[in-house]
């Protein structure tokens, strides 16, 4: 445990650095930073610092309280996997669910029956190893979709729902413009 806090804020300082410039060049549709389509992902690239990602929107989502569907305002929702060659980052994946997970919780990661688990700070969730990134990309190179649970802050529990199509060729394409 102790050496995972420090991890933790680690990889926390780093993904939000380039989670920002992210988030804000994905919601910009005409976004200079945008390089590539591939099926139903994005392909962005950030000069200084060197940056390039892969990212997607949901293809559906659920959000529930007590078992029953309610409405809620959430942020942007987005999946990522990040390149950063200045801070060594090879494949990072991250994800924000648009809203403050609860406290100590986990994002469920589902590709095609097979369960991860991502550790939240704040709006983000991260696997907890580059190992585990990349056992989870692997497992998304040969899915069809990707499905994440989680729990907000207030209770809410959130189901999305991601196309992999294309998922391969834009990790491909945001990786070689990162080399």
């Amino acid at each position: 445990m102790k050496i995972l806090k420090p991890l933790v804020s680690v990889k926390s300082i780093i993904a939000l650095i380039g989670i920002t410039f992210s988030t804000y060049a994905y919601a910009q549709e005409t976004s200079s930073n945008k390089v590539a389509d591939k099926t139903d992902w994005a392909i962005f690239v950030e000069d200084n610092p060197k940056e390039c990602w892969s990212v997607s929107k949901p293809k559906k989502t659920i959000n529930t309280r007590d078992g029953r569907i309610v409405k809620v305002k959430r942020g942007d929702i987005l999946l990522f996997v990040n390149f950063r060659p200045e801070s060594k980052v090879n494949g990072q994946l991250t994800f924000t669910g648009g809203y403050p997970f609860a406290e100590g919780s986990n994002v469920n990661l589902n590709v095609d029956g097979t369960n991860f688990a991502l550790f939240t700070e704040g709006e983000w969730a991260w696997a907890r190893s580059d190992e585990d990134d990349a056992t989870i990309i692997k497992a998304m190179k040969k899915g069809a979709k990707a499905i994440l649970t989680a729990k907000s802050s207030r209770g809410t529990q959130t189901q999305d729902t991601f196309s992999l199509l294309g998922f391969t060729a834009a990790v491909a394409d945001a990786e070689k413009r990162c080399k």
